[in-house]
């Protein structure tokens, strides 16, 4: 219980990657809260993701603005029922641009095109105290733009890598609840993964037992 007795500062963990404890406040967490359960309802309910060699994921997952299935993105959900997937708000994509300013300094790609983040499919992936995320990187995209992870509820070991292999070298960073990372530049293709949580650790008030993930991206799609 001393964690709190000591700030976390911001870090840069590698190139492009970048670490802010605390960047949500308990308010914006318990409204991502209830948008994540009201987009885990439906049309596309959260769901364990099946592999295309029959393994099954340990988290669960809704999609919002793009449905991602192993490894590609359609509209809608052809993998689960046929419905379309929710439209990604206007709301999150701001956040999302807010987030690069916190990370980067500016609300810029981060890609070297200088132009606005505009996210338009979230990943939100729910953890229970077993599940866990191999090493993997995120390449479904056709954007090279900036991945933006959210953190709510339990705290994670969130495993950072390289962009060669799934192995070392790698940093593992304690992810706690309003914790934002963002990866992007020459870390955009980098391995990473949780390979594990620590059950009970989520403020109370927050109404949630487990983690909530929620990544921002740009597919680099169109209609």
């Amino acid at each position: 219980m001393t964690a709190g007795l000591f700030p976390r500062e911001r870090a840069e963990v590698a190139p492009g990657a970048v670490h802010v404890p605390g960047w949500l406040s308990p308010a914006r967490q318990r409204e991502l809260v209830e948008a994540c359960r009201e987009w885990a309802r439906g049309p596309v309910p959260l769901r364990h993701t099946r592999l295309p060699r029959g393994g099954v994921m340990s988290v669960r997952t809704v999609c919002v603005g793009w449905h991602w299935q192993p490894y590609r993105y359609t509209r809608t959900a052809d993998d689960v029922n046929g419905a379309r997937v929710v439209g990604f708000p206007g709301w999150l994509a701001e956040l999302g641009r807010d987030a690069l300013t916190a990370a980067y300094g500016d609300p810029g790609a981060g890609d070297g095109s200088g132009r606005p983040y505009a996210p338009d499919t979230a990943l939100v992936n729910f953890y229970d105290g077993a599940a866990r995320m191999g090493m993997h990187q995120d390449k479904d995209e056709r954007s090279g733009a900036p991945v933006v992870s959210l953190s709510i509820g339990d705290t994670c070991v969130f495993r950072f890598g390289n962009t060669g292999n799934r192995g070392r070298p790698y940093t593992d960073v304690e992810l706690a609840s309003g914790d934002l990372f963002v990866f992007g530049g020459a870390s955009r293709f980098a391995y990473h993964g949780v390979p594990g949580v620590r059950p009970g650790t989520a403020d109370p008030a927050l109404g949630l037992a487990g983690r909530l993930n929620v990544t921002l991206r740009e597919t680099g799609l169109r209609d």
